[in-house]
């Protein structure tokens, strides 16, 4: 077994619980997992570059504002991660996760995408530059268990070379 911390970035959708499931599982699991992710409060996302440099009139500086400051987190925390996981859901267009996963393939992060079946196609491109595709929270803590330990699902004994 390593004794290494992994740092994993969790990107992209905000509305639903899959980042609690990831961090559940790694936590039962006993993973050696650090779980990082994007300012998920989207008012404070939003607004913060306003609240904290000033107020702007137009609402596309008032974005700009807020979006330049989200990605000093976003790319510090990226380029630190061993593994990126984007998640793609249902509602929304989510162009900013699709940006992070660009980002992450472009630095040569190992890349996890999360979706639902339905989305396959529209995310061809994007799982093709992903080392893997899964469909549940669950399945994420699994590859993490896989690629840090050596363990598979009910093969509790299959463990990687130390």
């Amino acid at each position: 077994m390593s004794a290494r911390e992994w740092k994993v970035y969790l990107s992209g959708e905000i509305h639903s619980d899959w980042r609690a499931r990831i961090a559940e599982g790694v936590r039962e699991a006993g993973l050696p997992v650090r779980l990082d992710a994007p300012i998920c409060v989207h008012e404070d996302s939003d607004d913060c570059g306003a609240m904290i440099l000033g107020a702007e009139e137009q609402a596309f500086w008032h974005d700009r504002k807020g979006a330049s400051m989200n990605a000093i987190r976003t790319r510090t925390l990226i380029g630190e991660a061993d593994v990126v996981v984007v998640r793609f859901g249902e509602k929304y267009r989510q162009w900013n996760a699709a940006f992070d996963a660009g980002m992450a393939a472009a630095l040569g992060k190992a890349l996890i995408t999360l979706h639902d079946p339905a989305a396959n196609h529209a995310l061809k491109e994007v799982d093709a530059a992903a080392l893997a595709v899964c469909e549940t929270p669950e399945q994420v803590v699994q590859t993490l268990a896989y690629v840090i330990r050596g363990e598979l699902p009910g093969r509790k004994g299959s463990l990687a070379a130390e």
